[in-house]
C-alpha cells in the first residue's frame, strides 16, 4: 500500500491538523490510531479539528453542542496536542478557520466519510500551502462537477469504504487503513483494541456513587438512548425489562443504573416517578466525559442500543448486550467473546423493532460473572 505522506516529509513537519466529524464511537477507535502515530513521529504535534455537523446560529443549540463530553477525553488524551472545537456557530466556524490558518500546517489530512468534497475545500482553505490528503469516494456521478472539482484540492486520496459493501472490515480495521496509507504506519490487529484510562478522581465519584445507592456487587447498566431516532429504544421498555429481570433468581437482587442523556432527563425523571422499582437509579454523566466509563467499569452487565456505549463497554471489559440496526454491520462491538448483538430482523428496521423477549433470552443465555 503506497504510503501517501512521505517519511521525509513526516520527519520535517512539526505539526500536522487532522480533520474529523468525531464521535466518541469514533474516538474510541481512533486513538489507537493517534498513539501509533505519536509513537511512530514523536516531535509530530497532532492538532484535531472535530467539525460540528449540527453547526447552527440559533443560539439555544449552542450550549448543548459547545458541552459536548468528547472534548473532555480529547482535552485529557497524550496523543492529541490541540483540538478545535468551537465550530458549532458560523460565527465561531469562521474564527475557528483563521486560528487554524495562522499556524500554517504543512501537513493537514481530513478523515471526514461524510460530504469529502466540503472537507476538501475547508482543508484547503485552511492550508493554501499545505499538503492535504482526504478520503473520497469510489465513484463520482457525471452531474456531481463540483464535488469532483473540490476533490481535486487534496493532493492525495484514500478511497472511501461503502458500509454496504461486502464483508466490510470493522471500523477498528478500517480506521487503521487510513493511517496506513495516510502515514505508512503499522497498527497490528491487537493495538487497535480500544483502551480508556480513567483519572482516578472519575473512579473515586464512581465508588462513591455507587455505595451512596446502596448498591450490591451486582450492578446492570441500561442505556436506551442514541443520537438517532432510528437506533433509541423506548424508556417505558427499559422499565419491563428490569422489572423481567427481577423475577429472575439470578438478577432479584442486582442494581440498576439507568443511562439519560442530559436533555431528556425531565422526560426521563417524569416517567422514572412512575414507574422506577426499589435499586434502581437515573444516571446522565453532565459534569464530565469520565463520569460514564467510570460508571460502566463497576458494572457486571451492560445492555445498551448501538451508541458509544457498547463500544466503550469493551474498553472498560464489562460484558455488553448491543441492540442494533443492520445498516453498520462495521460498527459492532470489537470483543466478540464478552459483545452479545441483537439484530433487528429486517435492514431498515429501528432498534424498537427488537422487543423485551429477545433481549430477555441473551440476558438469560450470558452466564454470571
Amino acid at each position: 500500500m503506497k504510503q501517501l505522506i512521505s517519511a521525509p516529509q513526516l520527519a520535517q513537519a512539526k505539526k500536522i491538523l487532522v480533520i474529523t466529524h468525531m464521535a466518541i464511537g469514533d474516538f474510541t477507535y481512533m486513538q489507537m490510531c493517534f498513539r501509533a502515530l505519536k509513537r511512530a513521529y514523536p516531535h509530530l504535534e497532532i492538532d484535531l479539528w472535530v467539525d460540528e455537523r449540527r453547526r447552527t446560529d440559533n443560539p439555544a443549540e449552542w450550549p448543548h453542542l459547545k458541552n459536548y463530553s468528547l472534548f473532555d477525553w480529547l482535552a485529557a488524551s497524550p496523543y492529541i496536542d490541540k483540538t478545535y472545537t468551537e465550530t458549532y456557530s458560523p460565527a465561531l466556524y469562521a474564527q475557528s478557520i483563521a486560528a487554524a490558518q495562522r499556524e500554517d500546517y504543512p501537513l493537514v489530512v481530513s478523515f471526514t466519510h461524510m460530504a469529502c468534497h466540503r472537507y476538501a475545500r475547508l482543508a484547503r482553505e485552511i492550508s493554501p500551502r499545505g499538503y492535504i490528503v482526504g478520503l473520497k469516494k469510489h465513484k463520482y456521478r457525471f452531474f456531481e462537477l463540483s464535488k469532483i472539482l473540490s476533490i481535486l484540492k487534496f493532493n492525495a486520496t484514500i478511497p472511501l469504504y461503502e458500509s454496504q459493501e461486502a464483508n466490510v472490515p470493522h471500523v477498528s480495521d478500517i480506521y487503521a487503513q487510513w493511517f496506513t496509507s495516510a502515514f505508512g504506519l503499522s497498527i497490528p490487529p491487537q493495538d487497535r483494541y480500544p483502551d480508556i484510562h480513567i483519572p482516578d478522581q472519575w473512579m473515586d465519584y464512581a465508588r462513591q456513587q455507587l455505595a451512596d445507592w446502596k448498591l450490591g456487587a451486582k450492578v446492570v447498566f441500561v442505556n436506551a438512548y442514541s443520537k438517532g431516532e432510528e437506533r433509541c429504544w423506548p424508556l417505558e421498555r427499559v422499565f419491563a425489562l428490569i422489572e423481567e429481570m427481577r423475577s429472575h433468581a439470578s438478577w432479584q437482587d442486582a442494581g440498576f443504573i439507568i443511562n439519560v442523556v442530559p436533555e431528556e432527563l425531565p422526560a426521563a425523571q417524569a416517567l422514572y416517578d412512575k414507574m422506577a422499582m426499589p435499586g434502581t437509579h437515573l444516571f446522565s454523566a453532565v459534569d464530565n466525559f469520565f463520569q460514564l466509563p467510570a460508571i460502566l467499569s463497576l458494572c457486571s452487565l451492560i445492555v445498551t442500543v448501538e451508541t458509544a456505549v457498547m463500544h466503550l463497554a469493551n474498553a472498560v471489559h464489562v460484558p455488553v448486550i448491543a441492540l442494533m440496526r443492520q445498516n453498520n454491520p462495521e460498527w459492532v462491538p470489537i470483543d466478540r467473546e464478552n459483545s452479545t448483538v441483537i439484530h433487528v430482523r429486517q435492514f431498515g428496521d429501528w432498534v424498537d423493532k427488537i422487543g423485551l423477549p429477545e433481549v430477555m433470552e441473551k440476558v438469560l443465555a450470558r452466564p454470571l460473572c
